[in-house]
């Protein structure tokens, strides 16, 4: 997945009012960004970083500006848009690049299901197989290589994993994909020591069916592609 047009570097003053990022430019020019991140995004908004930023040619948008990634002061990159998530796993998806959700004919986007009223990121349809839900969990937290989700308590997250167990136990086939967006994470774990009910949540949902895998991505100021899996550790 390519930024096109490409994305221009900045210098991170700060992160405020959860939306919002003041920058500097390398010509001097101080610009505010839109934070399209709801999360604690540890780690990945440290005054001095380098922010990578697309620039939208919609000239009814409040803010022009878009934060895309983190250039750490340490050289790792990370994505914060969490949007972009579910595109680089949407193009993996139709060029067949992750084996284990290859041979499906059918890609669909955010179908409404469960019993709680979510909507799964995807779906795959195939003749002569079940259907199967995929949800997609975007993984910037990193400790010393390791790499944890969520990054705060997330109601959500675990509404998602009941809806997950829902789809198996009506026979059908679901798997939380994690999307590993910073480059120095080498393994993914449930955090424990910040959501304790998803982590639960998530060693029963393996227990009840549901597939758990991680992939992740290579990422620059010129794209991001999911390139190799990695291990999940429960």
């Amino acid at each position: 997945m390519e930024f096109t047009p490409a994305l221009q570097p900045a210098t991170l003053i700060k992160r405020y009012k959860r939306f919002l990022a003041d920058v500097i430019t390398p010509a001097g020019e101080l610009l505010t960004l839109h934070c399209p991140n709801t999360g604690a995004m540890t780690g990945c908004a440290t005054p001095g970083d380098t922010v990578w930023y697309s620039t939208s040619a919609n000239l009814k948008r409040k803010y022009a500006h878009t934060w895309e990634l983190t250039q750490t002061q340490t050289g790792d990159f990370i994505c914060v848009n969490t949007l972009q998530a579910n595109n680089v796993v949407k193009e993996a998806l139709r060029e067949n690049l992750l084996p284990e959700l290859s041979g499906y004919t059918k890609i669909l986007s955010e179908v409404k299901y469960g019993a709680e009223r979510s909507r799964i990121d995807f779906m795959l349809q195939a003749d002569n197989k079940v259907n199967c839900y995929i949800e997609v969990k975007s993984v910037t937290l990193s400790e010393q290589g390791s790499g944890f989700f969520p990054d705060a308590v997330s109601l959500r997250g675990q509404k998602h994993l009941r809806e997950l167990m829902s789809v198996v136990m009506h026979g059908e086939r679901a798997v939380l994909l994690f999307a590993v967006l910073h480059s120095a994470i080498t393994r993914v774990s449930p955090a424990r020591h910040i959501d304790a009910k998803y982590a639960q949540l998530l060693c029963e949902a393996q227990e009840c069916g549901v597939e758990i895998i991680a992939w992740r991505a290579e990422l620059s100021a010129n794209g991001l592609t999911l390139t190799s899996p990695l291990p999940v550790c429960l």
